[in-house]
């Protein structure tokens, strides 16, 4: 992908609102107190078909042998593909503020079963 196509693809990524006050076909998206409070993970399990990619957020608790999916997310290719640049975007405005997100060198990794999710996406 040439740089100027990745570049408009980026500025695509998602919804500016001060950009959507200009337009005439505004999108409301409506937010729920329960949705607002969000769920807390630390552990994300990513997995995908030839159409699909399906994120699967876990909170794992210390001492405790089973941790359960609190949220499944699945996403077409072309939008977690967005969803990566987005996360990009956002990750570097952080780091700018805010210094350097450090990853722990403990090589912790959870052990993740090996049938999880009964198969392919």
């Amino acid at each position: 992908m040439s740089a100027n196509k990745n570049d408009s693809l980026r500025n695509n990524l998602y919804i500016n609102p001060q950009k959507m006050e200009n337009q005439e076909n505004q999108l409301n998206i409506e937010l729920s107190p329960e949705i607002a409070e969000g769920i807390y993970s630390n552990l994300a399990i990513i997995s995908h078909s030839s159409s699909e990619f399906v994120v699967d957020f876990i909170r794992i608790m210390p001492g405790t042998p089973k941790a359960n999916v609190k949220s499944r997310i699945i996403l077409t290719p072309e939008h977690a593909k967005r969803l990566l640049f987005a996360l990009q975007e956002n990750i570097t405005k952080f780091e700018q503020q805010s210094g350097k997100i450090k990853i722990s060198d403990n090589g912790f990794v959870p052990p993740v079963p090996m049938g999880f999710g009964g198969g392919e996406a």
